[in-house]
């Protein structure tokens, strides 16, 4: 059964690890081993739980998922949606992204993005309801469509 509840300072090191597994088809994708998931230390992680809404899935007591989001204005920013590899084609993806969406009432549009090559991500946030609204060149191997979705 997946449960998705707040991650604490205690599940940072998991999810860090976690997160440097979900990004390496992306780093192999854009043939970039500096991309800012893989080099995140423990360190920020921890502040970011901190200071923002970081969100885990685990099945069994082990995390399995997370994801992260901030409200700018009136914009829910939301960002690293992870998935264990071996765990992914199995909603766990879906039920972060509808978890980190019901955590922000207030908010009046969600935005996230993804890299332009990440069609299986481009594919799931449109089943969300996320459109793109634009492009951003993050590096000279690396563009990134941005994507937004009303609040309902």
């Amino acid at each position: 059964m997946l449960i998705t509840s707040a991650a604490t300072a205690a599940d940072a090191a998991p999810i860090l690890g976690l997160q440097k597994r979900a990004y390496e088809s992306e780093a192999r994708l854009y043939h970039d081993w500096t991309i800012p998931p893989l080099v995140q230390t423990l360190e920020s992680l921890l502040e970011e739980i901190q200071s923002t809404t970081v969100l885990k899935a685990a099945e069994a007591q082990e995390i399995v998922g997370s994801v992260r989001a901030r409200l700018s204005d009136h914009t829910c920013l939301i960002g690293r949606l992870i998935v264990e590899p071996a765990c992914q084609g199995r909603g766990i993806g879906s039920a972060l992204l509808q978890a980190i969406e019901r955590a922000f009432p207030q908010a009046a549009q969600f935005e996230l993005f993804t890299g332009s090559k990440s069609e299986g991500n481009i594919r799931l946030y449109r089943r969300h309801g996320y459109e793109v609204t634009g492009t951003k060149l993050l590096s000279e191997q690396i563009t990134v469509v941005v994507m937004r979705k009303p609040a309902r």
